[in-house]
């Protein structure tokens, strides 16, 4: 099993960037999913979620109203549409399944739980 974070790159701040991370192995359809970045000296915090059965999404304070998360079963993969960028969005971002029934709101909570961890993409916001 392995999850692929991509979509990464380099952009000005105010710009925008998707991330996707696409599962293989298993199907993540009824899974949640999480988004998480670590930035340099910085401790990982907690990005965005989404549950797998009906799609309910939890947002850390930093992503609300600029980030959405989203995902497409069919393809086995999880987005983060990541808009109105700043420099202090800059970090390696993560892409994690949590253990099955996790909520999203849980998986703020659960990265030293996680069932799986995808290698990171780096993001980098310039002013």
């Amino acid at each position: 099993v392995q999850l692929q974070a991509s979509g990464g790159g380099l952009v000005k701040a105010g710009d925008s960037l998707r991330l996707s991370c696409a599962a293989s192995g298993r199907s993540f359809s009824r899974g949640a999913l999480g988004w998480f970045r670590q930035a340099p000296g910085k401790e990982r915090e907690f990005v965005a979620a989404i549950s797998g059965s009906e799609g309910s999404t939890y947002y850390e304070n930093v992503a609300t109203g600029r980030f959405t998360i989203s995902r497409d079963n069919a393809k086995n993969t999880v987005y983060l549409q990541m808009n109105s960028l700043r420099p202090e969005d800059t970090a390696v971002y993560y892409c994690a399944a949590p253990p099955p029934g996790t909520t999203a709101q849980a998986v703020a909570a659960m990265w030293d739980f996680m069932d799986y961890v995808g290698k990171g993409t780096q993001v980098t916001v310039s002013s």
